[in-house]
């Protein structure tokens, strides 16, 4: 059920041989993303149980789920960056029917994340998947 965008992820995480490599293009990722305005950076868009500071902002146009996001830890930036490959620009409708955890499962990054951090993604997993069940 992956976009066309997560599934060019994956083919590069493929490509990538060991995981060294796999978590620098995480971070690389994070580090192409443009940084969310400070006034974005509010309670209402924070998430909780994440390790470090994170916030979402959910955009719900014509059906179709974009979001924004940011972190202060280079990695958790990187992991928003996968989430925006396997969520954005997605019908709205779709965003709930994703099986994250099996998609991520194909990155290998439930077995390279520490617990904090898993705990994190599943945290901004819960976060997307809320709004979009409200829309």
């Amino acid at each position: 059920m992956a976009n066309d965008a997560f599934e060019d992820l994956v083919e590069t995480f493929e490509f990538l041989d060991d995981w060294e490599d796999r978590y620098r293009h995480v971070i690389d990722m994070g580090k192409a993303m443009p940084p969310l305005e400070d006034a974005l950076r509010v309670p209402a868009t924070k998430v909780d149980g994440c390790a470090s500071q994170v916030w979402l902002v959910p955009h719900i146009s014509n059906g179709v789920f974009t979001f924004r996001g940011e972190s202060d830890a280079m990695i958790v930036r990187g992991l928003i960056a996968v989430l925006l490959a396997l969520y954005n620009e997605q019908p709205v409708e779709d965003v709930v029917r994703i099986d994250a955890a099996a998609e991520l499962a194909r990155l290998g990054l439930n077995d390279h994340l520490s617990a904090q951090r898993s705990n994190g993604l599943r945290a901004m997993v819960e976060r997307i998947q809320q709004t979009a069940a409200a829309a």
